[in-house]
């Protein structure tokens, strides 16, 4: 009897956590919608700086960098990414720099590739939480629901059911759109990642060549 009895107020005190976090749920639900939304909208202003420089737009961007590095700046302004323009003007600053070009190059494009991550890793946390928010704010309002029902309160099962069920779907709307923006983004990163590349090649390849100091 007492273990039943101990049983018993676990499955309450679960319960009333449950509830507690019911309100929190929902607000995280929102928030990582408007998250989505946000990073959408950075997505489709990406897609729009690449249509207005054209396929390849970033390598001829990066290699009148480095032929001009004076003009870094200003040619950066056209990049499709704030950390893309970054590397254009560290390439360009290593290709005027002369001795050390070659790791200064490694190290900028090392500098892109964090922020690439960075990017990334908000659109795959909501790949993950999304759903995961959304689980819960169907399975949440449901407990509460049922014992409506047992009640015969059949509207606030509809109400809870009404909460459930959409948050089931903004879970999934953030899911799949955050997956979609992660396989793309991952696409045109590696893209960019190889247009830097191409134009840092003859930097890296004059560095290479240089004699090493005497010994």
């Amino acid at each position: 009897m007492r273990l039943l009895a101990a049983s018993g107020d676990l499955g309450e005190a679960l319960a009333r956590i449950a509830q507690a976090l019911r309100v929190p749920v929902l607000i995280l639900a929102l928030f990582v919608l408007l998250v989505c939304a946000i990073e959408l909208g950075r997505f489709c202003t990406e897609l729009w700086w690449r249509y207005r420089s054209g396929r390849g737009g970033l390598l001829k961007i990066a290699r009148q960098a480095v032929a001009d590095p004076p003009r870094a700046p200003a040619l950066s302004q056209e990049a499709p990414s704030a950390f893309a323009a970054q590397a254009v003007v560290e390439i360009a600053r290593a290709s005027s720099a002369g001795t050390g070009a070659g790791d200064d190059v490694e190290y900028a494009l090392a500098d892109y590739e964090l922020a690439v991550q960075r990017r990334l890793d908000r659109t795959r946390i909501l790949v993950r939480a999304g759903p995961a928010l959304g689980l819960m704010g169907t399975l949440i309002p449901l407990a509460p629901g049922l014992a409506a029902l047992g009640h015969g309160e059949v509207s606030t099962l509809a109400t809870d059911l009404r909460t459930a069920f959409a948050a089931t779907v903004v879970g999934l709307l953030v899911g799949t759109v955050a997956f979609a923006l992660t396989l793309t983004r991952t696409r045109m990163y590696s893209e960019d990642l190889a247009a830097l590349e191409r134009a840092a090649a003859p930097l890296v390849s004059a560095a290479a060549a240089e004699p090493g100091p005497a010994r």
